[in-house]
């Protein structure tokens, strides 16, 4: 992914929808999270393609991961969420002056 900072990481991962699907479902799932098999069970989708969306999710702060024995556990990271939407409505309604142009105006051209 070329994409640097973590808003743009995050927004990228999630403009794919397994990987929207996987975050919404661990968003429902709430702080105990899934297991690997229990989302490619609701999700209907194979494992390694499932491992591949799960890791770009960990690599955007999305999803955070627990190992428990032979087991991974996976949550939504909650404060990653919320900073995002943060991030989105910082300057909510706040007014956008116009822009400069370099250009004279064409209001005098016949």
């Amino acid at each position: 992914m070329s994409t640097t900072t973590p808003p743009a990481r995050a927004l990228a991962a999630l403009g794919h929808d397994a990987r929207l699907s996987i975050f919404r479902l661990l968003v429902k799932a709430g702080p105990e999270g899934l297991r690997v098999g229990e989302i490619g069970a609701h999700l209907g989708l194979p494992a390694s393609t499932l491992a591949h969306h799960l890791s770009t999710l960990v690599e955007a702060g999305l999803v955070a991961q627990e190992k428990r024995g032979r087991e991974v556990v996976n949550r939504a990271d909650y404060p990653a969420m919320t900073g995002l939407v943060d991030f989105l409505t910082a300057e909510c309604c706040a007014g956008v002056a116009p822009a400069a142009t370099d250009t004279p105006s064409d209001a005098g051209a016949a």
